[in-house]
């Protein structure tokens, strides 16, 4: 998170998540004093206090970390009537409570799996963008639209806080092709026919096909592929019938005969 230091003597214009460039005036078991140039104090409790040389450390000991007149990077955590509390950790840019549907934030493409993209929008947790909801087209992997590293636009479809889960889209704030077809310019139909226009915006914007027009396709393929070997062997099958009809009628004609002679 990109947050500029700033130096504000501005009481009204501090807020949460704002970074300042402080200076330690006093240091307490409990904490620190932070000048961050605001008419009230601001504190610094040590549960907020990070170790640069070990950031996931339980500081316990603020000597060992912080020194009288040392200049820190901190961030504004909570605004209260009488001081500011102050932390270490850089904060989130949006919490929990700050996320919402049809929001559009931008994030990057930090994962890639079969079923889709997560993305890093600065929340607690990456937002994942289902294959279904990368493209109005048909996309078969995530790697045929994004890449890890890839900055993107997205729109929040669902955040469910328990699951800590966060639902994108990136289609949703893409075009369709019903609105490629109306920006058609008239500079573009002049001189044309009305079917000549239809035909040319069609040939543009006809979507990849789906999965189960894929497999429609290749089923048909295949059928059409044995056509011929099928018609074969209905035609063998075919002939073996009469052939069968003919020695059954011979054999039961010689009986006949037989039976004829035997009565003389």
């Amino acid at each position: 998170m990109d947050n500029p230091i700033e130096n504000t003597n501005n009481d009204q214009n501090i807020t949460t998540k704002q970074k300042f460039e402080g200076k330690v005036l006093k240091t307490t078991l409990q904490g620190a004093i932070v000048d961050i140039g605001s008419k009230i104090p601001a504190f610094l409790h040590v549960s907020q206090v990070v170790d640069p040389e070990n950031k996931d450390k339980v500081v316990t000991n603020l000597d060992e970390i912080l020194k009288v007149d040392q200049v820190i990077n901190v961030w504004v955590k909570r605004v209260l009537k009488d001081h500011y509390e102050l932390t270490m950790r850089e904060p989130l840019m949006y919490e929990w409570r700050e996320l919402a549907p049809e929001m559009s934030v931008k994030g990057t493409i930090v994962r890639l799996e079969t079923f889709g993209a997560f993305v890093e929008i600065g929340a607690e947790r990456p937002g994942l963008v289902h294959v279904s909801e990368l493209s109005h087209n048909f996309v078969r992997l995530p790697s045929e639209v994004v890449k890890v590293g890839d900055e993107v636009d997205v729109k929040i479809l669902e955040v469910n806080r328990r699951k800590k889960q966060i639902k994108l889209s990136m289609k949703a704030l893409q075009e369709t092709p019903e609105e490629i077809l109306a920006e058609v310019t008239p500079s573009r139909r002049k001189g044309k026919g009305k079917q000549e226009v239809i035909e040319e915006v069609q040939e543009e914007i006809i979507p990849d096909p789906t999965f189960m027009e894929i497999a429609m396709r290749k089923a048909m393929d295949r059928a059409e592929q044995r056509r011929p070997e099928i018609a074969s062997r209905i035609k063998k099958q075919k002939n073996r019938d009469s052939e069968a009809d003919d020695i059954f009628e011979r054999t039961l004609t010689n009986k006949l005969s037989n039976a004829g002679d035997m009565d003389d």
